[in-house]
């Protein structure tokens, strides 16, 4: 499995310059103000160094969602029950959770994966089953998993992404489902930022100040126990990871072999995405940044990975919901840049 992975890295290039010049001499001879749409001017920029083309077309887009379950749940971390992984799966296939909503208004398909549901899902049409093992180990008494079991997640994520580019693929978001992924999520910020534990663990599900607590208390005792090398993403992601996050390393760097913008959800994303740029710190330069979550960890991921996000509405879902918008203003940033007219075209004379 690491040959698939050193394969997909290498296949991994920087962004195309002239395709980012000639899109921002479009940009700088519309009809507004130069700089005037301010940042999505330069997010179209960026997709169009991305997608290698000075006019980029986002029409196929879609929501990778990866659900896995984590051992630590059983320390009391979350507000809500473990079986709710397996429940919530199953709203997703049904396309009635808020993810379906809003992947239904930017027109994007939904792409659901078990890669690590404690419980046994069944035969369940519009889930992918790709099942690593029934869930991580509790990372407060030891390691969440083998590298080997971080290295096929990581596979099983390049490979539905793949999948999905055979579809027709031309732009993703990242979504996820799991009780207890914040605090695996947290572990990880902490483990590769350095910050301390409690600038980093937030209420994730809307846990209480005594849940909180001890969700400190865990995220603390999983990095004593396990002491993760920050130098090393994998033995990090192995450590106190959880197989959602594993995987959707896998969809951020198999997406950015193929050119293809990778739209950031939230903490659990960012977390994954933190990995994913220590194994290639090309592919960061595939990354969007959707939206600021309320969990406390996403400040870490910005500032390790220095981006900016989109938008900033309190939102702690996850899902992709955030990703889901995140990819309406990447559409609407392409849009402008192509339908509106230069002064040329239009006639209309420049400022003097």
């Amino acid at each position: 499995m690491e040959e698939y992975l050193n394969h997909t890295i290498k296949t991994i290039r920087p962004l195309d310059n002239q395709a980012m010049e000639a899109s921002r001499a479009r940009q700088d001879n519309l009809t507004k103000p130069q700089g005037s749409l301010g940042r999505l001017e330069h997010l179209a920029i960026k997709i169009a160094g991305i997608r290698r083309e000075a006019r980029p077309v986002l029409e196929k887009k879609a929501i990778i969602v990866m659900a896995a379950d984590h051992g630590v749940a059983e320390e009391g971390v979350s507000a809500y029950p473990q079986e709710v992984t397996r429940q919530m799966l199953h709203n997703f296939a049904q396309g009635t959770a808020a993810i379906n909503v809003l992947a239904r208004l930017i027109g994007a398909r939904v792409v659901v994966a078990d890669i690590g549901v404690k419980s046994d899902m069944g035969p369940c049409q519009g889930i992918v089953n790709r099942k690593v093992a029934p869930g991580t180990r509790n990372i407060a008494r030891g390691p969440a998993m083998t590298r080997e079991q971080a290295l096929q997640a990581i596979g099983v994520g390049i490979d539905v992404v793949q999948t999905e580019v055979a579809r027709g693929l031309d732009i993703v978001g990242t979504g996820d489902m799991g009780i207890g992924n914040t605090t695996a999520a947290a572990a990880i910020c902490a483990a590769t930022s350095g910050w301390p534990v409690q600038a980093v663990v937030g209420r994730g599900t809307g846990v209480d100040d005594v849940q909180l607590a001890n969700k400190v208390r865990v995220v603390r005792q999983a990095l004593e126990i396990n002491q993760p090398d920050p130098g090393d993403p994998l033995d990090v992601l192995a450590k106190v990871g959880g197989l959602e996050i594993a995987s959707l390393v896998g969809v951020m760097l198999g997406a950015a072999a193929h050119r293809i913008p990778v739209v950031l959800d939230g903490l659990i994303s960012g977390s994954a995405a933190l990995i994913a740029a220590g194994l290639s710190p090309v592919a960061e330069g595939y990354f969007i940044a959707a939206h600021r979550s309320a969990e406390p960890g996403h400040k870490a991921v910005f500032a390790q990975l220095r981006s900016s996000p989109l938008l900033d509405l309190n939102m702690r879902l996850g899902e992709g919901t955030g990703a889901a918008l995140g990819i309406f203003l990447a559409e609407a940033a392409v849009k402008t840049m192509n339908e509106m007219v230069t002064f040329d075209e239009a006639g209309v004379a420049r400022k003097k």
